[in-house]
């Protein structure tokens, strides 16, 4: 199965955007989504994910407080809401799949090899 991310666009900084991950084919109790970000010149990053059956959630630093994943079970659909935007967080924005949800929410955001399934990004502008 394929993940379909989807929601970029070009936004003022201290604006929002809110993008969604499709994830066909998947239970998403069973599976981390995660969202990974990768800027021009820069590693992929980690940003967000949320894990299995306890739909619990993790953060990367530099958006805490601002970004806020969610996930709609019905539509095997996770969304990454981001708020107060900032130019240092434009990039493509992915959203990934992985089954070993044994890990903890920061080791899954730390080493993006751990997801297996990936989708084809999203490009997110922030810009005046």
């Amino acid at each position: 199965a394929q993940l379909q991310a989807s929601g970029g666009g070009l936004v003022q900084p201290g604006g929002s955007l809110r993008l969604s991950c499709a994830v066909p084919g998947f239970t998403l109790d069973d599976y981390a989504i995660g969202w990974f970000r990768q800027a021009p010149g820069k590693e992929r990053e980690g940003v967000s994910c949320i894990k299995g059956s306890d739909g619990s959630t993790y953060y990367a630093d530099s958006v805490k407080g601002r970004f806020t994943i969610s996930r709609d079970n019905a539509k095997n659909t996770v969304y990454l809401q981001m708020n107060s935007l900032k130019s240092e967080d434009a990039a493509v924005y992915y959203c990934a799949a992985t089954g070993d949800t044994y890990y903890s929410g920061s080791y899954l955001l730390r080493i993006p090899k751990v997801f297996p399934t990936w989708g084809q990004g999203t490009q997110v502008t922030v810009s005046s």
